[in-house]
């Protein structure tokens, strides 16, 4: 066993892993945060992305003791109980889910990319956004919704009426 602290959506814990102990089994088992969801175990379809120092990261290919005195987001923290985030908002209102089941994997992934074309004050064409969640895979909805969601969160964080 290894002693690590991990920092979680502002909680911070002391925890004895074993050193081949997934950093997505660690969240969801000794953090409770079901949010984080494990798709195919192998990299491949993104749901189980999270911020670890602020940078979007597989937690089904990162070992927990990786991790040892860094903070980590999940999508629990993204917008609150009420999933107030703009990205958030936006799936919603512009049907970018259906079963929900890689949503938190594409909210964590695309949260960057909003943002940085927020700050930059550009809205990108459909192809970028398509490149921004290439890592991710939705089996139900086709892809259309999330892009317009996330056009729709670039363009109500640049006050415009996307």
């Amino acid at each position: 066993m290894t002693e690590i602290t991990l920092e979680v959506n502002g909680v911070t814990k002391t925890l004895d892993v074993e050193p081949r102990r997934l950093l997505a089994d660690v969240l969801r088992q000794e953090f409770d945060l079901s949010g984080v969801h494990i798709g195919c175990a192998h990299g491949a379809c993104g749901c189980c992305t999270v911020h670890l120092d602020e940078t979007p990261r597989l937690s089904c290919l990162t070992f927990a003791v990786q991790c040892d005195g860094s903070s980590i987001k999940t999508v629990e923290a993204m917008g609150g109980p009420s999933a107030d985030h703009l990205l958030q908002q936006a799936f919603k209102s512009e049907h970018g889910l259906q079963c929900g089941y890689c949503t938190p994997g594409f909210i964590m992934t695309l949260a960057p990319f909003v943002d940085e074309a927020i700050a930059s004050r550009r809205m990108p064409e459909n192809d970028e956004i398509r490149e921004a969640m290439s890592g991710n895979i939705c089996r139900c909805t086709g892809y259309h919704g999330i892009v317009a969601a996330v056009r729709k969160a670039i363009g109500s964080g640049l006050g415009e009426n996307a």
